[in-house]
């Protein structure tokens, strides 16, 4: 009856996920408060008024710090599979293990030499003024 056996759980988890964020936002949206005036509309930070406008250029290096950043984790996340079934996997996939270490290696060494590691107080001080 069910073309893909063994899948039938998946099509019903599938189903749930689906209807899930749609019954927060149902559910939300009932029982919200409403009005309010604009207060409400402003922006919270601390209890303190907002100084400036919230559209601020940030520099560039902020930006690569964090894909650098997201590389080496994502390396880790890849990693850690590996770690766990070694004593099974072989040695080809420490070789293919070790390749991809070389060319993460590789990137590290690209962004230290484009100076997307450099973290300093006047790059800090400029992205405040």
């Amino acid at each position: 009856m069910f073309a893909l056996e063994g899948y039938e759980y998946l099509l019903g988890f599938l189903m749930v996920c689906s209807l899930v964020p749609g019954l927060a936002l149902t559910a939300s949206k009932l029982l919200r408060p409403s009005g309010g005036g604009p207060e409400r509309r402003t922006t919270y930070e601390s209890g303190m008024e907002p100084i400036g406008g919230a559209w601020i250029q940030f520099n560039i290096r902020y930006y690569m710090f964090a894909l650098v950043f997201v590389v080496f984790d994502v390396e880790t996340v890849f990693l850690y599979p590996w770690a766990v079934a070694f004593n099974q996997l072989g040695l080809l996939a420490f070789i293919e293990a070790l390749i991809f270490i070389a060319i993460l290696v590789i990137a590290l060494v690209y962004a230290w030499r484009k100076g997307a590691l450099e973290w300093s107080c006047a790059l800090i001080t400029s992205s405040i003024r």
